[in-house]
């Protein structure tokens, strides 16, 4: 214990002299000791012995460097040209397989420990990884498509390149069109911890078990939320504030909360809907419709609607 404090001084020394009547060996053991044993009798501790859990840091940065597969030179620290971009491509996606497939057999690995299964993990995850990373150019051109509804929808849009470096719907779209991938092919813990990693530096929760269509725009973006159930359908635009939620959830005779059931709304292709509206439950918008702000929708709405609430009376007062 005193070689580890030691250790530890030296990369975070304090000028201040310890007072060893506060701060001893003796504490450091006694408080050392009642956290092994509290890591033995409950959850929250991952033993590398029986393979680990997913670890955070390590899908954040494989999420990164997807998305410099994605849009090369927008995002990472990597110089990007033409002549070298084949290599600098082929040892990204080489590196992020490797990192990936490690990560989604850990997360295959927690889950059979739980259920009991004898899947091969690693193998499965490596299909997996594989299976993603085969799907990049398809859910590149998605994206692109994403950037150029943000484009047509957005008058204080530049260009493309401005949407891609920095609009953060658009950054959201393209974690959370990666994280939907794994979500459906029934990966555990990674999809969440992208899509979550998402809602932390953009401020759009967007479940990755979300199905999305294409040319789909989210504009500022901040405190929308899209549920796990919902279902978008094509050139669907998103102002602040929306949400896309779930009524109380049904519960069986033991009080416990009924999971997998259809719980979250469908919007219909070529739906907008302005900023704070939020729609509850397994309800259809119907298509060509706009939502206005402020609305309140648990009931389904035809297709070719302007769905808007009456206005509260405004007053103006000139003061004296």
């Amino acid at each position: 214990m005193t070689e580890l404090r030691q250790d530890l001084g030296r990369e975070c020394a304090c000028p201040a002299a310890r007072d060893h009547d506060v701060w001893n060996d003796g504490l450091a053991r006694e408080i050392t000791g009642r956290l092994c044993d509290d890591y033995r009798r409950g959850p929250g501790v991952s033993y590398m012995e029986r393979c680990g859990i997913p670890q955070q840091e390590i899908i954040v940065d494989i999420l990164g460097q997807l998305l410099e597969l994605l849009f090369p030179g927008y995002s990472g620290q990597r110089a990007f040209t033409t002549a070298g971009q084949f290599f600098t491509i082929g040892g990204i996606l080489n590196h992020v397989h490797d990192c990936l497939s490690a990560q989604i057999a850990k997360a295959l690995a927690f889950r059979c420990r739980r259920e009991h299964c004898e899947m091969d993990c690693f193998s499965q995850a490596e299909k997996i990884s594989a299976g993603l990373l085969q799907k990049l150019p398809a859910i590149r051109a998605v994206l692109l498509d994403d950037a150029q509804a943000a484009l047509d929808g957005d008058p204080a849009a530049q260009s493309l390149d401005e949407i891609i470096l920095a609009y953060p719907g658009f950054k959201c779209i393209c974690i959370h069109r990666l994280a939907h991938e794994l979500y459906v092919a029934n990966v555990p813990l990674i999809p969440r911890v992208m899509s979550e990693y998402a809602h932390t530096v953009t401020g759009i929760d967007i479940n990755p078990g979300a199905t999305i269509g294409p040319h789909f725009f989210i504009d500022h973006g901040t405190g929308v939320v899209i549920g796990e159930t919902a279902i978008i359908g094509e050139c669907v635009k998103l102002y602040q504030g929306v949400t896309l939620g779930a009524l109380s959830f049904p519960k069986d005779a033991s009080g416990n909360i009924i999971k997998g059931r259809k719980r979250h709304p469908n919007i219909e292709d070529h739906v907008t809907i302005y900023a704070e509206a939020t729609i509850l439950g397994d309800v259809t918008i119907g298509h060509h419709t706009v939502v206005g702000g402020n609305v309140w929708l648990t009931e389904s709405v035809p297709p070719q609607s302007k769905v808007t609430v009456s206005p509260s009376k405004l007053s103006i007062v000139t003061r004296s």
